[in-house]
């Protein structure tokens, strides 16, 4: 009789405990607010996310109690492998099933970028991922393997510099679901656009120059400018010291050189070896250091005829202009000391 009890009293608590895992798991499916208690949460579901770190995301974001109750509720209804990435705004009342659904719909938000004048491809691809709009490794590989009709890449040769210069700055309507080539051809599309509206090829030709190193003088101009007026000053300046055969002696090609935007450059740093040191290296360097805008574009093929040879900035970000090395030596001394 006393057995009889005891296995009854183990096999009810047995039970009772079964009945509290029960309703334990069952919880995990429900919203972590009631209906019209929950708050507002907006999330960015990364591309080539797994069901599993989505769950994750989610839970760490208050949305759902457990990223796994959310992984096996997707894989349970088959759609697990449907889960779009973008930005969503949900609420933490949401049920989970609706949740998903919504995840499996994608969203229609479409995000407005802008890629500053200036900007380098390294510096796209961060912008981006920190957008939440492309990995940014992913975006890198596509650009060095970037293969579009466009005539102005036919010939760059390949590498992680290939479209420097060349993914044109504006502003951009992007949407989540693009793939990095997807956006990289909108920015192709917009460079070779804005060629035809500046006619640049012509002008280029007409400046004596082909269009790679119409684009790279401009986007030296671009690095080096803070106000336009000065923009045809400097560009005048680069190509008076082509023609005599000086070196450039361009910072910001040391800059892309040493992959670093310091606020000064040292004398260590202008021994960096790299052929886009124009310190070291005589000429133009092997291509763009950055997405000129249209005001250095149109200043490389319309520079300023002056004399100058040389220019020393100013501590407001301006330039004095100087003919002479005892000019330019005179500029430093009271701009630079």
């Amino acid at each position: 009789m006393f057995r009889r009890q005891k296995w009854f009293l183990a096999g009810g608590m047995m039970v009772f405990l079964g009945i509290l895992v029960l309703v334990w798991g069952v919880s995990l499916f429900y919203p972590p607010c009631p209906p019209g208690f929950g708050r507002t949460v907006s999330v960015i579901v990364p591309r080539h996310a797994s069901t599993g770190e989505i769950g994750w995301l989610l839970q760490e974001k208050g949305l759902v109690r457990s990223g796994g109750a959310f992984s096996f509720y997707a894989r349970l209804k088959g759609v697990d492998s449907q889960l779009k990435a973008g930005r969503y705004t949900f609420t933490t009342s949401m049920p989970l099933g609706e949740l998903v659904d919504r995840l499996v719909a994608g969203e229609a938000e479409v995000r407005v970028v802008t890629i500053p004048e200036g900007f380098t491809v390294n510096q796209i691809a961060d912008l981006l991922e920190r957008e939440g709009l492309a990995s940014r490794q992913e975006f890198l590989t596509a650009a060095a393997n970037a293969d579009f009709p466009y005539p102005f890449i036919k010939n760059l040769p390949p590498g992680p510099n290939r479209l420097e210069g060349y993914l044109y700055p504006d502003t951009y309507y992007l949407g989540y679901n693009l793939a990095p080539q997807e956006i990289i051809e909108m920015m192709l599309s917009r460079f070779a656009q804005k060629m035809k509206e500046l006619d640049y090829s012509r002008r280029a030709e007409q400046a004596g120059l082909t269009l790679h190193q119409a684009v790279t003088i401009a986007s030296m101009v671009e690095r080096e400018a803070k106000v336009d007026e000065e923009r045809p000053l400097i560009a005048g300046v680069i190509l008076n010291r082509l023609r005599l055969g000086m070196p450039l002696q361009v910072d910001a090609t040391v800059q892309y050189a040493l992959g670093t935007h310091r606020a000064k450059l040292y004398y260590r740093d202008l021994g960096v070896n790299s052929p886009y040191n124009t310190y070291l290296f005589s000429g133009l360097p092997p291509g763009p250091i950055a997405c000129p805008g249209e005001a250095s574009l149109l200043a490389a093929v319309l520079p300023a005829r002056t004399e100058y040879l040389y220019y020393v900035a100013r501590p407001d970000g301006t330039h004095a202009f100087a003919r002479t090395l005892e000019e330019h030596n005179a500029n430093k001394k009271k701009y630079q000391s």
